[in-house]
């Protein structure tokens, strides 16, 4: 589904000024973004509370032996890329607020469908969907659009995804900025991140994985969470796409749970039907999100969980030891109580292993990108312009 009229973003560009990076990014931050995300209006067109836009998002798919990418596109060809890598359980549309911001200062901002989800292959084995695989994909993307080296933005499996291309292939990247998972946990597999669990909250013998339950039992019960997924992908996306709430502070997330409770939902058959979060995802969102999954079913998307010990061996095979020298931004969700980075000490292998590395908090949940879609733009660009100077658009 193209959700977007051709040529909605392009007016941006008329309203930063290309002289100065810092104001630039500043004001891109700003006129990116609506609260409620992008509206389709009655006429069809994009709308947005403070500038027009009319940037053409393009449509793309590159094919190779072994996989088929379908991606987003936008902002001129010249452009430095800005690469971004969604999570589960997400679409190339979930980057729908960044791509105007980047497209605006003159970036050219691509977000692909990751495997198994959308338009790109679903793969059919659970060992498909391997980080190893996931960063090929990557990497025959840029091959054939003649990239040679990316800003990368992942978010989620997508970070873990870009962690990998960092820490593989660190000669194609600029630089790299993550959302809510950070480096040196997930990628490494699950076993590598239960040393982090904060257990004042999870007590070893009630959730011996602590918030990560939920992959415990994804990954020995998968079919079981993909079929009360796809029961009714519309009231999924309406329980998971929320906001963030404060007082769950300092409390076990309903993640920690789903192993008790034989399942999401309360070990239900399917997910309950709650009113959705407007503060979130529009009606054309979610009906985007809902008939994309109707189509590919879950498979794909819970398939990333069922590769732990893969995930650790290709980690283990990084490139100088895993640590990295190239500037890296993380943001920090202050109410992501499942990636909980605020209090837990899940982010010390990240500052141990990176050499040039930003910290910024944005007060959201984890679905960061759509929740506070103007802190990420700004913390993103600003961190763009003091960090990786040459690669600014320049006029």
């Amino acid at each position: 589904m193209q959700l977007w009229k051709p040529g909605w973003l392009e007016k941006a560009c008329r309203t930063v000024s290309p002289r100065f990076p810092e104001e630039q990014a500043h004001r891109a931050g700003r006129v990116s973004v609506r609260p409620h995300g992008i509206r389709i209006g009655k006429q069809g067109g994009a709308q947005m509370s403070d500038y027009a836009f009319d940037i053409a998002v393009r449509e793309h798919t590159v094919k190779t032996s072994r996989h088929t990418t379908f991606y987003l596109e936008a902002g001129p060809a010249s452009g430095t890329p800005v690469i971004f890598c969604h999570g589960f359980p997400e679409l190339a549309i979930s980057w729908r607020h960044q791509l105007p911001a980047l497209a605006s200062v003159g970036f050219r901002a691509i977000a692909p469908d990751m495997r198994g989800y959308g338009r790109s292959t679903v793969h059919k084995s659970h060992e498909d969907y391997a980080l190893e695989h996931a960063v090929k994909d990557m990497i025959e993307l840029v091959d054939q659009l003649d990239i040679e080296r990316a800003v990368w933005v992942g978010h989620d499996w997508g970070a873990a995804t870009v962690w990998s291309i960092a820490s593989h292939h660190p000669e194609r990247c600029h630089g790299v900025a993550n959302l809510c998972v950070p480096y040196g946990g997930l990628e490494r597999g699950l076993e590598a991140m239960l040393p982090y669990v904060d257990r004042n909250v999870y007590p070893q013998d009630q959730f011996p994985a602590g918030q990560w339950e939920y992959m415990r039992f994804i990954e020995k019960n998968p079919g079981r969470t993909t079929e009360v997924w796809e029961v009714d992908p519309r009231k999924t996306f309406k329980t998971l796409y929320r906001r963030g709430d404060p007082a769950g502070h300092l409390k076990p997330t309903f993640t920690a749970f789903v192993w008790r409770d034989g399942g999401y939902y309360g070990g239900a058959d399917e997910a309950p039907d709650v009113d959705r979060d407007e503060w979130m995802i529009t009606e054309s969102d979610l009906c985007a999100y809902a008939s994309a999954f109707e189509r590919t079913g879950f498979f794909g998307a819970d398939s990333w969980y069922m590769n732990h010990k893969r995930n650790a061996a290709y980690a283990a095979t990084a490139k100088n030891g895993g640590r990295l020298d190239l500037p890296a931004l993380f943001l920090h969700g202050r109410y992501d109580y499942v990636c909980e980075t605020m209090t837990s000490r899940l982010a010390e292998p990240m500052r141990e292993l990176c050499k040039n590395l930003t910290e910024r908090v944005v007060d959201s949940a984890h679905w960061m990108t759509q929740e506070q879609p103007h802190a990420v733009n700004a913390h993103l660009l600003r961190w763009i312009a003091n960090n990786l100077p040459d690669v600014w658009p320049k006029g």
